[in-house]
């Protein structure tokens, strides 16, 4: 989540400035919900 990328890059200047060319004339999906990778991941054992 969006929330959670501050914290993740750590510097706010730095964290600002590589988010607004990130999201700069973007759209922005917020999916919920199980990953469809977990669903359909092989299970190697």
């Amino acid at each position: 989540p969006v929330q959670g990328w501050y914290d993740i890059i750590g510097e706010k200047t730095i964290a600002d400035a590589i988010l607004d060319r990130l999201i700069h004339q973007s759209h922005r999906l917020e999916l919920h919900g199980e990953s469809m990778r977990k669903k359909r991941g092989i299970n190697k054992e």
